[in-house]
């Protein structure tokens, strides 16, 4: 799914990455609050929902290779942030929806968790 469609859907702003909406393509999510759980169970190219707006997000998107970053509940990181983000070359948006809510309609649009494909199948060498 093209980075343009979850902008569509999640009714989300980009924060960082404009020019990207149309070449990013994400078929695998993840959602978390918490930094260990990303930098254990995250994937390169994933993209992450979380309501984390601090400058080690964008470090954790950095060290965890995450291809982008929604923010969710509304929260929004300030400017030295999203010049972090512009920096590292991380694609950012802004969403006003829950995390829940956020990881079930990407879910239900195709989009994939880490372990799980939205269709229902396990991941190639996956539990």
């Amino acid at each position: 799914m093209k980075l343009a469609d979850i902008r569509d859907l999640l009714g989300a702003e980009v924060l960082v990455g404009e020019d990207k909406l149309s070449t990013v393509e994400i078929d695998m999510a993840c959602g978390s609050d918490l930094i260990s759980d990303v930098l254990a169970f995250c994937h390169d190219n994933t993209l992450l929902c979380t309501g984390l707006v601090t400058p080690q997000i964008i470090r954790t998107a950095e060290i965890a290779g995450l291809s982008t970053v929604i923010f969710v509940r509304g929260k929004k990181p300030d400017e030295s942030v999203i010049e972090m983000g512009k920096a590292a070359g991380i694609p950012m948006l802004a969403t006003d929806l829950p995390l829940f809510e956020t990881c079930g309609l990407l879910f239900s649009a195709g989009v994939g968790g880490i372990h799980l494909r939205a269709d229902g199948s396990r991941r190639s060498g996956e539990i």
